[in-house]
């Protein structure tokens, strides 16, 4: 592999890595339109709100239950083969959304894109592992964690471009999405295709089994896992409701909230920049605790934001220091784990992140349908205090190995 130049901000990155990176992109611009497709369009479309938490469910499963035995195969036959496979899986479900409402289809498409994000989850850090080491792993997985962001947020904010676009060729907004639901499948196609390419000549070394249930991976893996699913719980009881919650603690519509999180997902991309410059001083461990613990100040801020503009400011502030830590995160749990089992590790840190996300995210619509607005944010706050202070106390001596 060849790296980069030294005095480049990402200097230490391979270039087959940099270019892994951003043919990547492709597929998650059309991720981000997806997501924001299910939630804000298909209900213009007639689909009530109980068939689109159907979908998300049915998705939410699908992931839970291929991304294990995907990141069992991706180690033992390779993680690019499983990784091109799961990048196939965005065109064809939004060429589903292009051309029908029929809930029978759109669950085809949910079923399609769940097993895709299995297969991406479960191989994207590990392949990124396996062809970075040291300096360059944390810069690699910063890199991403910024391309992924960006492009996933312009994803979320293309639909604000509809009206324009239908006024300009007088077209209706139902012809509008089909036409960018198309055009969004042939723009995800190129990532497989250029993908293939870009890694035909890379030779992976599969291991025969999977060895982490034993030896030195099972503590730290286990203890890492529960601490995530501690975030998890805490992030359920509003993260995903920050919408709903401002439309009924402040009366503002998506057309405000869905420009904040596009504004949010580009805000927190660029300011994890930083996160390998912070990691490099003062450790990984008290790089992520610094990065976490400062976002969890500002998630108790917002339960006492008086007005929407402020609830804006500071809900941008601590997605963008959350969020920070990701890249760092997804580094130091590649770093250690052995090689071989990096593919389950990912998968099972991805499962036990989502279960209990999904399940707060119940207790919190409750809340919030009872009037409760700041009370979702003390419970929030108490699981990531809480899973801050153990991963402190638990990995404060442990750095990471190439």
């Amino acid at each position: 592999m060849v790296s980069g130049k030294s005095g480049s901000i990402f200097g230490s990155v391979p270039t087959k890595v940099r270019w892994l990176v951003l043919l990547m992109s492709f597929s998650s611009l059309a991720t981000g339109y997806f997501w924001v497709a299910t939630s804000a369009y298909l209900p213009e479309l007639g689909v009530s709100s109980g068939s689109v938490g159907l979908l998300l469910s049915v998705n939410g499963i699908v992931f839970i239950l291929s991304a294990v035995p995907l990141g069992m195969l991706a180690d033992r036959i390779g993680r690019k083969r499983i990784l091109l496979v799961g990048v196939m899986g965005m065109p064809p479900a939004l060429l589903i959304y292009a051309f029908t409402s029929d809930l029978a289809f759109l669950l085809l498409a949910s079923i399609i894109a769940g097993a895709a994000e299995g297969a991406f989850l479960t191989t994207w850090n590990a392949l990124i592992a396996d062809m970075t080491s040291g300096e360059g792993r944390k810069e690699a997985f910063t890199l991403s964690f910024i391309v992924m962001a960006v492009t996933g947020g312009a994803g979320y904010a293309l639909p604000y471009i509809f009206p324009t676009v239908a006024r300009l060729i007088g077209w209706t907004n139902f012809q509008v999405h089909s036409l960018f639901f198309v055009i969004i499948a042939l723009v995800a196609v190129i990532t497989p295709v250029t993908l293939a390419r870009l890694l035909g000549d890379y030779r992976e070394t599969p291991g025969t089994k999977v060895s982490l249930r034993k030896g030195r991976n099972l503590g730290p893996m286990l203890k890492f896992s529960a601490l995530n699913s501690l975030i998890g719980l805490g992030a359920g009881f509003i993260i995903p409701l920050i919408p709903l919650w401002l439309l009924n603690r402040f009366d503002v519509a998506d057309t405000y909230s869905g420009p904040l999180l596009a504004l949010a997902s580009l805000t927190m991309g660029f300011a994890s920049i930083a996160s390998t410059s912070l990691a490099r001083r003062l450790g990984t461990v008290r790089a992520i605790v610094l990065c976490q613990g400062s976002s969890t100040i500002f998630m108790l801020a917002l339960a006492f934001a008086p007005d929407p503009v402020t609830a804006g400011g500071l809900y941008v502030v601590r997605a963008m220091l959350m969020n920070m830590s990701s890249p760092l995160s997804d580094s130091f749990l590649m770093g250690i784990v052995t090689k071989e089992e990096r593919g389950l590790a990912s998968a099972i840190n991805s499962i036990v992140w989502r279960l209990p996300h999904s399940v707060t995210t119940v207790a919190g619509g409750v809340l919030l349908g009872m009037g409760l607005y700041s009370e979702p944010f003390y419970l929030a706050v108490l699981f990531y205090a809480i899973a801050v202070g153990l991963f402190y106390m638990l990995f404060r001596g442990v750095e990471p190995n190439d």
